[in-house]
């Protein structure tokens, strides 16, 4: 197949494209480079079945014109990070919002099959856990910034929805939690490349809060064989699927156990979230996904466990800070 990836040169984006490559398919990449790397596509982007173009998903004849020449599209482009959303709070309900439905206007136009991906932002304040896809979502106050990127996330599940509903777009919404793994940036507040790095410099180690709250990291390459699997189930369609793990562990095991893995020397600093944040921030204690839905429809069942994955990210962000490859660290 001719497949559109949209957010193509974004972490989970560009692992997608690879693995679509590897599979034999045609990939469009669409990326307006806000946050997506144009690194992030060198070990694939001189494979002759791929194609990046460098535009905004804002733009609709650009995205009808591509979705057109598609037969299937993968929707991931969107504002990310807890960091860039904080700092950029309009751009990025424009972009999460606007883009979304600029993307399910086109697919339904066309009639062509669509992969949305959402997150676990979407569950706020939850305190049912581990998450279910039809729990009630419990959200904190507007004024706080933090919860706009929950907020869009939900109108983009609400539109695919409605296109589905009344269109009959074959639409599925997949949630993603804590996505993690090689290529994927600190830059935007991400959790385990920053660790990572103060870790591999020896700095010290930053948890916010106090690092009591829980959460499930899983391996980018569980969540993009996960979502193909779901793009080839026809009774996925309309349908909204946790992905990830239930590996579960608190923010401050999790530096304790990278400065292991690492060989690191580096102590851990507990800073509160408003020295980061600023007031707008609020935070939830857990977020621990039940994967009884996507396991029932099509198998799923993560094969990444937290210690591989720090591995691979350790290993990653060695090569990108020019390191030599650990000698003497226990992997075990």
């Amino acid at each position: 197949m001719r497949v559109l990836v949209t957010g193509g040169a974004g972490f989970i984006g560009s692992h997608l494209c690879e693995t679509l490559l590897t599979s034999g398919h045609e990939v469009w990449a669409l990326d307006d480079l806000s946050t997506g790397r144009l690194q992030n596509l060198r070990t694939f982007e001189r494979n002759p079945r791929f194609r990046f173009l460098e535009a905004s998903v804002l733009d609709a004849s650009v995205v009808h014109g591509l979705v057109a020449q598609s037969d299937r599209v993968f929707h991931l482009a969107a504002a990310v990070g807890v960091k860039y959303v904080l700092e950029n709070p309009l751009r990025s309900l424009l972009t999460n919002i606007r883009g979304t439905e600029v993307v399910l206007e086109a697919c339904a136009q066309h009639k062509r099959r669509v992969l949305l991906f959402s997150s676990s932002e979407v569950y706020g304040k939850g305190i049912t856990v581990p998450f279910a896809e039809d729990d009630d979502r419990v959200m904190g106050p507007t004024h706080k910034l933090r919860w706009s990127y929950a907020c869009g996330k939900a109108v983009d599940e609400c539109v695919a929805q409605a296109y589905f509903e009344q269109q009959q777009l074959p639409v599925t919404v997949v949630r993603c939690f804590n996505t993690c793994g090689p290529r994927q940036t600190g830059a935007y507040g991400m959790v385990i490349p920053n660790m990572v790095v103060r870790a591999l410099r020896h700095e010290p180690i930053m948890v916010y809060g106090d690092g009591l709250q829980s959460r499930c990291f899983s391996a980018v390459s569980d969540v993009v064989g996960g979502t193909l699997l779901l793009a080839d189930c026809p009774e996925a369609i309309g349908e909204i699927f946790n992905i990830g793990t239930a590996e579960e562990i608190s923010v401050g095991d999790l530096a304790a156990r990278i400065r292991d893995r690492a060989g690191s020397r580096s102590a851990i600093e507990l800073v509160p979230y408003e020295q980061i944040y600023g007031r707008s921030f609020e935070d939830m204690r857990r977020r621990v996904p039940d994967l009884t839905k996507i396991r029932r429809f099509v198998g799923y069942t993560p094969r990444v466990g937290l210690d591989q994955l720090l591995d691979a990210v350790i290993r990653d962000c060695r090569e990108q800070l020019g390191m030599a490859p650990a000698q003497g660290v226990a992997t075990a």
